[in-house]
């Protein structure tokens, strides 16, 4: 029977990496749980043991029924009868299969209903259903918006809601409006506290909302009458029990169809405080903003699978001249990078991943007890680790998203473009990963600081440190000799002193950072698992060299004078007599 995850090794391996010892230990407070809850792992192989059991029922259910479902879901989409929003019949039986299964409120404490698990084994569940149906991905996966609620409500909050999302109930986050998209700043929604009602109630329009019919939202709105910044933000917990919240439209979309992208009506709508007034921009929405991220990239790396698995199958079975096209190097070449991508992009995500586990189960650890000083260096060690890689990791994986998708259809030719295969399905759900959540432009801006203080340098020097088998020193050798282009790359836009260069100059630096760590994560995993990602590494080395030397070329030979050439004037309009 096909699986998702059994069928894909790549994905155990990186289950069992080393720093998961120490996540195991952080999350599970030396078994604290085997005492009061059968499930609860007694030990490490326990705990790895209940990480791979669920990933192979989600891999059996990804591969099986939301497989079964995956075309009829993107034709008939969702409805919207009257002011709600119902899901599409196969998205509805996708939705059973996997709370029937349990995998609801996974990362979840166990005293909530949840099984406890790290963020890294749900982020391949992310993955392994994205690899099938991007679009029920964004319904099922939108349940870690209970990360922040957990992070910062409170234990009245915990109690009410979390253990309803472990049992099934679906969320969102509610933060675009129509004039406010990347800009959150601008956000107006008003959030107004009745002394006579006892609670807040919201007012206004929110728009491009992801399952916005959902049972329990977070809700971004302005609670502080006057201000225009982000200052006078907070964060607002709506419960659709409470009812004062309509759906206008669901948006027609290009792809992940059975995902209902809703406009929302905001009238007197019942709402409690999340955290602190004023701290919703500042403090919340960004963590939500990085975990929806890992999310993404996730969503990414699982719609890439798909799309190399498409056209690996097709360029296996169909002929031409006399003989598979999988045997024509114009083919295997394109595959062969596809993979590589992949495999690359996998990589990072999950790195990625570790990083913010061990930095959240301190923080978590810090609610009970005082960090002693070794547990607080490592928790601002593995944060800053976990924010430099969270927008490379976004915004690569939706990047190479997208460039696999293309090239799946393109190796099915004509097949490729008609709606009999699944791959233009994957092609229209890529699209928008390099959108939402914060556009690759945005995960630049997030990134660049990382280029400039020296943290990306560093990483990528501490991997040269790291032995590595004899196969790939050579590719070691390689990446040093690009990381030394990065770094001048850093050196020239910084001496030039002109932040309009800078910012010009900002995509290719990011992604020269990008591609050498990838390629130092590939050269760890092949020196591991050759078998599994040897040739990935050497092909990737060949791809990741070319990209470093086009971005060096661009950079060393940019100059503030040439900017005028790059920018787009537009002509006045004069008044018409």
């Amino acid at each position: 029977m096909a699986n998702n995850y059994t069928d894909h090794p790549e994905l155990r391996f990186e289950l069992n990496h080393p720093l998961m010892k120490r996540i195991v230990e952080l999350k599970e407070r030396n078994f604290r749980d085997k005492d009061s809850f059968d499930y609860a792992p007694v030990d490490f192989d326990d705990a790895m043991d209940s990480y791979d059991r669920v990933l192979d029922i989600v891999g059996e259910i990804g591969a099986t029924t939301i497989a079964d479902n995956a075309e009829g879901v993107d034709l008939e989409g969702p409805h919207h009868i009257g002011d709600r929003v119902e899901y599409a019949s196969g998205t509805k039986r996708n939705l059973e299969a996997m709370v029937q299964a349990g995998m609801n409120g996974m990362t979840m404490p166990r005293k909530y209903d949840g099984l406890n698990f790290p963020i890294t084994p749900y982020t391949m569940c992310a993955e392994i259903v994205a690899a099938t149906d991007a679009g029920f991905g964004n319904i099922w996966s939108l349940q870690d918006c209970i990360e922040t609620l957990y992070e910062f409500g409170n234990e009245d909050q915990h109690s009410r809601f979390i253990p309803r999302v472990c049992a099934g109930e679906t969320m969102s986050m509610d933060l675009t409006e129509p004039d406010a998209g990347s800009d959150l700043q601008s956000v107006m929604l008003k959030a107004t506290y009745s002394e006579e009602e006892g609670c807040w109630l919201l007012n206004g329009v929110k728009r491009f909302i992801t399952n916005g019919d959902a049972d329990i939202h977070l809700v971004l709105a302005r609670s502080e009458e006057g201000t225009t910044d982000g200052r006078g933000l907070s964060m607002f917990i709506y419960d659709k029990r409470q009812g004062g919240v309509n759906v206008r439209r669901i948006e027609n979309k290009l792809g992940i169809h059975g995902s209902p992208t809703c406009e929302l009506v905001y009238k007197n709508a019942h709402a409690e405080l999340c955290g602190e007034r004023k701290l919703g921009l500042i403090k919340y929405v960004m963590a939500l903003m990085n975990g929806a991220r890992l999310g993404i990239a996730a969503q990414s790396v699982g719609i890439s699978q798909g799309a190399y698995n498409e056209g690996l199958a097709y360029a296996k079975d169909r002929e031409q001249f006399g003989k598979a096209i999988i045997n024509f190097p114009a083919v295997y070449d394109m595959l062969a990078l596809m993979k590589a991508k992949l495999d690359a992009g996998r990589a990072l995500l999950y790195q990625c991943a570790r990083y913010v586990d061990i930095y959240k189960a301190l923080d978590d650890i810090a609610r009970e007890r005082k960090l002693d000083a070794d547990e607080r260096k490592e928790q601002k060690t593995y944060a800053k680790l976990a924010d430099s890689l969270t927008p490379l990791a976004k915004g690569m994986n939706s990047e190479y998203a997208n460039q696999n998708t293309y090239d799946g259809i393109q190796i099915l030719g004509g097949s490729g473009f008609m709606m009999d295969y699944p791959i233009q399905r994957y092609y229209r759900d890529a699209r928008i990963t390099s959108i939402y959540e914060g556009t690759t432009q945005l995960q630049v801006v997030a990134a660049i600081r990382y280029v400039t203080n020296g943290s990306y340098l560093a990483q990528m020097r501490d991997f040269e440190a790291q032995p590595c088998s004899a196969e790939m020193e050579p590719l070691k050798a390689r990446v040093k000799a690009m990381a030394d282009k990065f770094e001048a790359c850093t050196a020239h836009v910084k001496d030039a002193k002109d932040q309009e260069m800078h910012d010009i100059c900002a995509r290719h630096l990011v992604e020269m950072a990008a591609d050498c760590i990838m390629l130092h994560l590939l050269i760890y995993n092949a020196s591991q698992a050759p078998e599994l990602f040897a040739k990935s590494a050497r092909v990737y080395a060949n791809f990741a060299e070319s990209e470093i030397e086009k971005h060096n070329n661009f950079i060393m030979k940019m100059t503030p004078e040439q900017l005028a050439d790059y920018r787009q004037e537009v002509p006045a309009v004069e008044d018409a007599e």
